[in-house]
């Protein structure tokens, strides 16, 4: 951990939060994830090791707390008061990047397993069929992790990266950019589909309800910096 060595609150915050990974580990678990799977799934490029590492830091600050598991094996971790206070700073982080640090994004920023599970969590499951839907996503444009099967049942969603040997209700194709881009609200999701930077193909019932049951994330909707505060830069 590096010690910044001033009584500023600001520097003694940043020795607990600025650690990699540590802010978008409180992220995750802010946006639901409480097992070691689930911030593994939202963090894709994090290291079991360094995950651990930082767990057991955000744990001895007190912004996190482990407990054992009800009724399973393993362990849950929860935020404690001081962690959930965090909400505020997490959601002014992520304005602060819809607003000035899109300009920053490189190819490898595009990580379409993080996409897809902010899409499987995020699915408005009430505006599908009765049933089970199985809704498989396809990106020609990427050698692996091409595929991707979501399960919608009730209101519960599961995530497949290999054929889950189900009848697919609908398929969405597109390459990742073009995905990631609508899902961030940077194309007009109404603008992807006349272009066919999306293309859906299935049942009615499931793609003519696309946009309803397909939010967006909940960053989507920031506003960018207008024509005069991009000069001013």
């Amino acid at each position: 951990m590096t010690k910044y060595g001033q009584f500023c609150p600001i520097a003694k915050s940043s020795e607990i939060l600025g650690d990699n990974w540590s802010i978008l580990i409180v992220r995750e678990m802010l946006l639901g994830s409480s097992r070691f799977s689930q911030l593994q799934r939202g963090l894709p490029k994090i290291s079991p090791t360094i995950l651990t590492k930082r767990l057991r830091e955000l744990e001895t600050h007190g912004v996190i707390v482990k407990r054992n598991a009800s009724g399973q094996k393993g362990h849950d971790y929860r935020l404690t008061p001081s962690g959930r206070e965090l909400s505020n700073v997490v959601e002014a982080l992520a304005v602060w990047g819809m607003r000035w640090a899109r300009d920053e994004m490189e190819p490898d920023d595009l990580d379409v397993t993080f996409l897809m599970f902010d899409v499987q969590r995020n699915i408005v499951t009430e505006e599908l069929p009765d049933g089970e839907n199985v809704i498989c996503f396809q990106y020609p444009d990427l050698n692996e992790f091409g595929k991707w099967w979501v399960i919608c049942e009730g209101g519960s969603t599961d995530l497949c990266y290999q054929d889950p040997g189900k009848d697919v209700g609908a398929y969405v194709t597109a390459k990742s950019a073009d995905m990631i881009g609508a899902w961030m609200g940077d194309i007009a999701l109404s603008t992807a589909l006349k272009d066919e930077r999306i293309m859906l193909l299935g049942e009615p019932s499931i793609c003519d309800r696309f946009r309803k049951w397909f939010p967006l994330s909940s960053a989507a909707g920031v506003p960018r910096p207008t024509p005069d505060e991009r000069r001013a830069l």
